[in-house]
């Protein structure tokens, strides 16, 4: 495989894993803390409405996880293509 078509399917991978991560940050942000917020807040978590504590907390330690997820994607996908660092 040349030097140029490794990288565009690094990219193009890389950009599916970003497209599915944020993907689920909206979901998780947007659609739990707005959109499904009421049916969220007749659960109970640590005294606070689910959807009330999705808005507040909820989605800041979603998307601390999804970087973490990223990381380990993309360290996997730099070995996978011969971009790893020794």
């Amino acid at each position: 495989m040349s030097s140029t078509n490794k990288a565009r399917a690094y990219w193009k991978e890389n950009v599916i894993y970003l497209a599915i991560l944020l993907s689920i940050w909206f979901v998780v942000s947007y659609g739990c803390g707005i959109l499904f917020r009421d049916a969220l807040n007749s659960i109970n978590l640590g005294g606070f409405k689910l959807g009330f504590w999705f808005a507040q907390q909820g989605s800041i330690y979603v998307f601390v996880v999804l970087i973490f997820v990223y990381v380990r994607l993309m360290n996997k996908l730099d070995k996978k293509y011969g971009y790893h660092e020794d």
